[in-house]
């Protein structure tokens, strides 16, 4: 084959390669934003944009339908090796967790309607505190994607726990307005079920740093990664209180 020409195939190869990253920061800036917007209409109780997130989650649909096809061309035209490989595989791992991402943030709106004109007597500390966390662990898990950051996919894996430790603090708390006030029942499982809903978006934004891990190290995380025990009776940290 003529110099050039391989040098043509390279450069297209490498420029496919570059369009894959693309895509999955794409995916993951609009599930950012999903989960950004979920949390901040339930912390206002603003049905009309919890409304909103819940009508647009077709373009995240989109883009994963289009990352899977673009992943099984290269794979039959490439025939890619090595690190090349663990990447495009990696890619449709990453897709498939950012597309179950935007459902759970529909989720968290839907139930946000549902809890907008209703009393909730328990504090939105935690559920703030928790979607910053899950925010934060998602927006660093797709740049350690995007720069192939071995350390920061390592620093998300580690983060996992934290957002445990909310959710343990959340549910006990809810448990108790619901065992202190049969008519706390109805609101505080809306929001029980929005908080194991950001705990989702937690283990799913882990997903993706242990996917970037593996495509970049070419070796996995312990299978035991950092979690907390919901039924353990252990004091959670003040932070994680819910407080009127």
């Amino acid at each position: 084959m003529p110099q050039d020409q391989a040098e043509r195939i390279v450069k297209s190869y490498e420029t496919e390669l570059r369009q894959l990253r693309d895509l999955i920061a794409r995916m993951g800036g609009l599930a950012e934003r999903q989960v950004a917007d979920a949390a901040y209409a339930l912390s206002r109780r603003d049905s009309e944009l919890a409304g909103e997130v819940v009508g647009r989650d077709g373009p995240i649909d989109a883009l994963e339908r289009e990352v899977d096809g673009f992943c099984v061309r290269l794979l039959a035209l490439r025939q890619p090796m090595a690190s090349d490989l663990r990447f495009i595989i990696a890619a449709l791992k990453i897709s498939q967790d950012i597309e179950r991402i935007g459902d759970y943030a529909r989720n968290v709106a839907k139930r946000s309607i549902l809890v907008a004109d209703g009393h909730f007597g328990g504090g939105m500390n935690g559920f703030q505190w928790m979607a910053e966390l899950v925010q934060r662990n998602l927006k660093d898990s797709i740049d350690a994607f995007v720069r192939d950051d071995a350390e920061l996919a390592e620093r998300v894996w580690a983060a996992d726990a934290r957002v445990d430790d909310i959710y343990t603090g959340i549910f006990r708390e809810l448990l108790t307005h619901m065992m202190e006030d049969p008519r706390n029942i109805t609101a505080a499982t809306h929001m029980l079920f929005i908080a194991k809903n950001f705990e989702r978006i937690g283990d799913h934004a882990t997903n993706i740093a242990e996917t970037v891990h593996y495509a970049v190290r070419g070796d996995i995380l312990p299978e035991d990664r950092p979690k907390a025990d919901v039924s353990a009776d252990r004091p959670i940290p003040a932070r994680t209180q819910n407080t009127p």
